[in-house]
This record gives structure tokens, C-alpha cells and sequence, in this order.
């Protein structure tokens, strides 16, 4: 009789679970911006989020929990019920988080949805810096340690400067900057030699003269309108990186439902509108299974979470 009446419980979960996913969506969906407004990753999830919302018949309304280097509105996300009606805009400072913050939540036990797309990032240097190609610059830190700096910016501006610390295997001045905006500021005006930024933000300055690239972080020369620009890997080959941009949601969402999300960010991100816009601003358009994203998320945390450490980066 217990075994009759777990059958009968399992097959009333599953009903349950597919009736759910038939029905889905059924109400707003709250997408959780984990980012102050105005910055990048809050720009594009406000155009993502409507045709988002014209494909799944329900309004998408963004949610702004900043804070804590987005652990704030993570963790309510995580919190939250698996049922598709909360989700979180994720980039890939999630899976640098926990080397730098305390209690920052694990990226893989969020369920994977959809990677919308990537983004380049370039090592660039003051116009008042006396080198000007990356081989220079390496050469320039062995000869005198401790004399050129590097803006960290939290994510992966500070891992660009730890691995280009680790790899030059020379001390440098590591300058912290509470975000992207002050960092380049300070390489505009001379007060520190290089950074690592993202393409969609420094290449601007790069065409205006006001700061020089110096380097892609991809494995291979091309796009971002810079082609014959070197690349670090060509130096030395493990020194690369790209952030991302996609949607997670809490663990444990019903598959139906996350095929579903999926499908129709796929088709957001790759209408020509959309897939023109952000082309226009340096993203590659990704895309693909839940499962590409989930991988990518796990890929980046175990490299990430090895170069910080290595480097003596702690959490606090």
C-alpha cells in the first residue's frame, strides 16, 4: 500500500509540474536587475525585456536590487520559487564573486536559462604610458617591479591585472576603483598606466584618441572594428577571457519551462534588430541549450576561482 501511494504521489507531481508548464506563463515575470540603472547591464536587459515580454504574451517588468556587487538581488532570485515567474539578468562577475565576496552564492546552483551573449574585453593603457604594445608592456614589468599599475575594477578587470601579474611573474601597483566609470576616468587622466575593460565601454575612448588598446583578451585577432589588433594569448596562450551576458533563474525550474525561456530569448536575441544593436556595441550574440550556459558558468568559476587564488586574492 506505501509503495501504491508513493506511485500515486510522484505521479500527481509530475501532473502537476506539466500542468504548470502548459499553462506557463500566466502572470508578469519578474526580471531581477542586480545592477544600478543606466549601467550596461541594466541598458540591455531594458531592451531585451520587451520583446521578451511580446514573445511570452506577459509583461516582463525589471526589478533593480542592486548592491554587494550583485549578490543582493541573487540571492533573492535563489530564494525565490523555481517556478519561471522570478529570474535573475546574470553577467560573469557572478562567477569571479565568490573569490572576492564573502557569502557570494554558488552560479551553479542557479538553474541556467539562457546565455544572450558575449563580450570582448582589451587591455588598454594611458596615453601618458611609454609602451604600447603588450610584449612592451610585460617587458616593462619584469624590468622594474612594482612601478607600472593596473585599475582593478572588481570582475574581470581585476582578473586581467592578476593574470597579467601572474603570467609577468613581476609585482605591480594594483589601483582598486569603485567601478568602470572612476577606472577610466583615472586612465584617461594619467593616474594609472593600464586596465582591462570591456569593449562596449572602452572602445569609444580607443576612437577618440583619449586612451590607446593595447591588446584583445581573445584567443584570436578580429572584430570589435580593431582586426590588426595583438592579442595577449599570442604571448602567452592561457591569458585570455570574455564576459557574458544571460538569465538564470532559481534551482530547480521545471524543464518545460526552461526550454521554453530559452526558446524565446533565442529568438529575441537573434531577430536583426536586436542581434544589429548589440553587434553595434561589441556583444557577439551566443545563444544555444540551457546546457552551453551551465557549462560555460562552470568552465569560468573553476578558472576564475584558480587565477584569484593563486594570486592570493581572498574573499572579504
Amino acid at each position: 500500500m506505501k509503495t501504491i501511494a508513493t506511485l500515486i504521489g510522484v505521479a500527481s507531481a509530475i501532473c502537476s509540474v506539466t500542468a504548470q508548464a502548459q499553462t506557463f506563463p500566466s502572470k508578469p515575470i519578474r526580471m531581477i536587475m542586480p545592477f544600478v540603472p543606466g549601467g550596461p547591464a541594466d541598458n540591455a536587459g531594458r531592451v531585451i525585456a520587451p520583446k521578451f515580454s511580446e514573445r511570452m504574451g506577459q509583461p516582463v517588468v525589471i526589478e533593480t536590487r542592486a548592491g554587494a556587487s550583485g549578490n543582493i538581488g541573487a540571492d533573492a532570485v535563489l530564494k525565490s520559487a523555481p517556478d519561471g515567474y522570478t529570474i535573475l539578468y546574470a553577467i560573469s562577475g557572478m562567477a569571479t564573486n565568490p573569490a572576492f565576496v564573502k557569502g557570494s552564492p554558488d552560479p551553479r546552483e542557479f538553474t541556467s536559462i539562457s546565455m544572450f551573449m558575449s563580450n570582448g574585453f582589451l587591455m588598454v593603457g594611458s596615453n601618458a604610458f611609454g609602451h604600447s604594445s603588450f610584449p612592451d608592456v610585460v617587458a616593462a614589468i619584469r624590468a622594474k617591479p612594482g612601478t607600472v599599475s593596473c585599475a582593478s575594477s572588481g570582475a574581470l578587470p581585476t582578473v586581467g591585472c592578476e593574470l597579467l601579474r601572474a603570467f609577468s611573474k613581476a609585482e605591480m601597483i594594483m589601483v582598486s576603483y569603485k567601478g568602470n566609470a572612476p577606472a577610466l576616468t583615472a586612465l584617461m587622466g594619467g593616474e594609472v598606466n593600464v586596465m582591462f575593460d570591456a569593449v562596449t565601454t572602452s572602445l569609444p575612448h580607443i576612437k577618440g584618441g583619449k586612451i590607446k588598446a593595447i591588446a584583445a583578451m581573445t584567443q584570436k585577432r578580429g572584430g570589435f572594428g580593431l582586426p590588426e589588433l595583438p592579442t595577449a594569448s599570442e604571448v602567452f596562450p592561457d591569458m585570455w577571457f570574455e564576459g557574458w551576458h544571460g538569465a538564470l533563474g532559481p534551482g530547480g525550474m521545471p524543464r518545460e519551462i526552461v526550454l521554453r525561456m530559452n526558446r524565446e530569448f533565442d529568438a529575441v536575441m537573434k531577430s536583426p534588430e536586436v542581434s544589429k544593436l548589440f553587434t553595434s556595441q561589441g556583444f557577439n550574440v551566443v545563444g544555444g541549450a540551457p546546457e552551453v550556459f551551465a557549462e560555460r558558468i562552470r568552465v569560468d568559476l573553476a578558472k576564475f576561482s584558480k587565477v584569484l587564488s593563486d594570486a592570493g586574492v581572498k574573499p572579504e
